[in-house]
């Protein structure tokens, strides 16, 4: 049985969706569609995107003439947020990601702005984390460049939208948003890990992997608050087939919230270990149980970090009720259903976990580290920074931590 609620946010009320009537794998308000999974049909560099994304930084342009920025290669991937396409840098034949996103609705609106300041406040690049080369709004024939604090009217518009729910500008107009960024050939870490056999040579690096780019994202004030295998893309480009195992980007940060300083002086850095958000959003399957009650900080990511280590070096998987797919996950079971770890610490936040529950033992320190990271009271969860440093000092200093 479907059924929607709906929750608010600093008075901005947002969609909170069950997504079947199983405990499923359910995503929660605002829908975030990772829009990844690969079709066959190729388009031409002729596609609309050939024109719109020729723009000049400072200035809206009319499209007439000028030369294409970019080649569409062929759409990889759709959904209801939108389309994704790999292109190529006609200056340097470099390979990049393009997403066209409709703002035709609201949600779409708040998805593409919550990736958009995300991602371009950072300001420096991390190997693990998804770049923004650049996000252009395009308005029938004109485009601009996106930037933080535009004062133009199309840029306003859009976040008036976002604030109030409702479409702000005349709906006849065709409104877009363009991202360009990385382009990651190697699907998602879900597809990754469950096409081959578990191998502790990857568990080891993927796990140092994502704890640097959490700690990276915490670091530069930004809470992503979806982490999830579905979200975390693989780029084998440069690896090494006999030594090098594949980069992770984590990605999609539709739901993502940038923590900023009150007062008088907002440039000055924020613990956001204690930035308290209200939104329950995510994916139950890897929301931590203060989620559920809609009061939550940084703690969360480390909490589904847990839920994804757990998973990857157990295997533990469940089926999305409503895709069919085979997803890694951590859950706990009640009788003959399947409950997200989250919503069960909820009910009885002095349930003892059992882990490892498929393998016979697992080293201790890596057990305790991952009880640790799904603690019931976040106070009790490592932060990002102290989790990195615990997680390299276990890959490296016990020969037998994957055993």
């Amino acid at each position: 049985m479907l059924w929607k609620n709906l929750v608010q946010e600093n008075g901005q009320i947002l969609l909170r969706r069950h997504a079947n009537n199983f405990r499923g794998n359910r995503q929660f308000s605002p829908p975030s569609d990772t829009i990844r999974s690969t079709f066959s049909q190729n388009y031409s560099s002729q596609d609309s995107l050939g024109k719109a994304m020729c723009f000049k930084d400072t200035l809206i342009l009319k499209m007439v003439s000028s030369q294409p920025k970019y080649d569409l290669i062929r759409e990889v991937g759709r959904g209801s947020y939108g389309v994704v396409y790999e292109a190529v840098v006609r200056k340097t034949s470099a390979r990049v990601a393009v997403k066209k996103i409709r703002c035709h609705a609201p949600e779409n609106v708040e998805l593409a702005l919550r990736e958009f300041w995300a991602l371009s406040s950072i300001k420096s690049q991390h190997p693990n984390v998804i770049h923004l080369e650049e996000c252009v709004l395009q308005k029938d024939g004109m485009v601009q460049k996106m930037s933080h604090g535009s004062s133009s009217s199309l840029y306003l518009q859009l976040v008036e939208t976002s604030l109030k729910g409702e479409i702000a500008f005349d709906p006849r107009s065709a409104y877009y948003l363009w991202f360009v960024m990385d382009f990651c050939d190697g699907g998602d870490m879900n597809e990754y890990l469950l096409s081959r056999k578990p191998n502790r040579k990857t568990n080891t690096s993927f796990m140092l992997q994502l704890s640097s780019a959490l700690a990276f994202l915490h670091k530069n004030q930004i809470i992503h608050r979806d982490l999830k295998p579905d979200n975390i893309l693989i780029s084998q480009s440069r690896m090494d087939a006999s030594d090098l195992e594949p980069t992770l980007k984590v990605a999609d940060f539709g739901l993502s919230k940038v923590c900023s300083a009150s007062g008088q002086n907002p440039e000055e850095p924020v613990n956001v270990n204690k930035c308290f958000l209200s939104t329950a959003c995510g994916t139950d399957f890897y929301m931590a149980p203060e989620v559920w009650e809609g009061h939550y900080t940084a703690k969360a990511d480390i909490f589904a970090l847990g839920i994804i280590i757990w998973a990857m070096l157990e295997r533990i998987t469940f089926i999305d009720t409503e895709t069919k797919k085979e997803l890694l996950g951590s859950y706990v079971k009640q009788g003959t259903a399947i409950v997200p770890v989250g919503e069960a610490l909820l009910e009885n936040p002095k349930m003892e976990l059992l882990i490892p529950v498929k393998k016979k033992t697992m080293n201790a320190r890596m057990k305790q580290l991952i009880k640790e990271m799904l603690a019931a009271n976040p106070q009790d969860r490592p932060d990002a920074f102290e989790l990195e440093l615990r997680l390299v000092n276990i890959a490296f200093k016990d020969s037998n931590w994957d055993t």
